[in-house]
C-alpha cells in the first residue's frame, strides 16, 4: 500500500510541475496583459529612398593640366582647389598657379584646369592681354557675374544668362557647353574659346 501512494505522490507531483510550467510558458508567450512599444524604426536614408536634390557629404572634379596625377577625385563636400590639387599629386613644375584661385571652394562635377606657363591663349600675369580680354582665362564654373561681363562681346544680360545656366545644370564640364546658353553662337563660343576654361 504505501508503494501506492508514494506513485500516486509521484503522478501528482508531476502532473502540478506539468500544469504549472504550461501556466508559466502561457504567461510568457501571450504576456502578462501589458506591452511595452515597440521602438520606432528609424528613417530611411535619403540615399536608400532614392531621393535626389539633397547636398552630398562628397563633390567629384576632374583635375587636368599641370598635375602629377590627372584624373577624377572625390573630395568632402566644402574642398578647396588646393585640396583637389594635393589629391592629384601637386602641381608639376610647369604649372603656372598664379592663374589658379586655389581658395575657391569646389562644386560637384567641376572641371580644375591647371594651366602650363607659356601655353597659347593663356597669358602670363604681368604680360599684355588682348584689348577687352581678361589677363587670366575664366573659370564658368566659379565665375562671377563681374569676370563673366568683362569678356569681349558678353554684357551683362548675357552674363546673367550664363549664371542661370550654371544654377540650372550645374559645373561648367566643356567650354562647348557655352553654346547651350541663349545669346552665344557658334561665332561667339570661338571668339571666348581660348579666353574662358570650364
Amino acid at each position: 500500500m504505501p508503494e501506492f501512494l508514494l506513485q500516486q505522490r509521484r503522478l501528482l507531483l508531476a502532473v502540478a510541475g506539468s500544469l504549472a510550467f504550461i501556466l508559466l510558458a502561457g504567461r510568457f508567450v501571450l504576456g502578462a496583459g501589458t506591452t511595452t512599444p515597440a521602438a520606432p524604426l528609424p528613417p530611411p536614408s535619403a540615399a536608400a529612398a532614392g531621393v535626389t536634390g539633397l547636398p552630398s557629404s562628397r563633390v567629384v572634379v576632374d583635375v587636368v593640366g599641370a598635375v602629377r596625377r590627372p584624373g577624377l577625385y572625390r573630395l568632402a563636400h566644402g574642398s578647396r582647389i588646393a585640396d583637389a590639387l594635393a589629391r592629384a599629386g601637386g602641381a608639376t613644375g610647369k604649372a603656372d598657379l598664379a592663374l589658379v584661385n586655389l581658395a575657391a571652394p569646389l562644386a560637384d562635377g567641376e572641371q580644375v584646369v591647371v594651366p602650363r606657363r607659356g601655353v597659347p591663349g593663356v597669358s602670363a600675369p604681368g604680360a599684355p592681354a588682348a584689348p577687352g580680354a581678361p589677363a587670366a582665362p575664366v573659370q564658368l564654373s566659379m565665375a562671377t557675374l563681374e569676370q563673366l561681363d568683362s569678356l569681349p562681346g558678353v554684357g551683362p544680360a548675357t552674363a546673367q544668362k550664363i549664371l542661370d545656366y550654371r544654377t540650372k545644370h550645374g559645373a561648367f564640364s566643356s567650354v562647348d557647353e557655352l553654346d547651350a546658353v541663349p545669346g552665344i553662337g557658334p561665332k561667339r563660343l570661338e571668339q571666348l574659346r581660348d579666353l574662358v576654361v570650364p
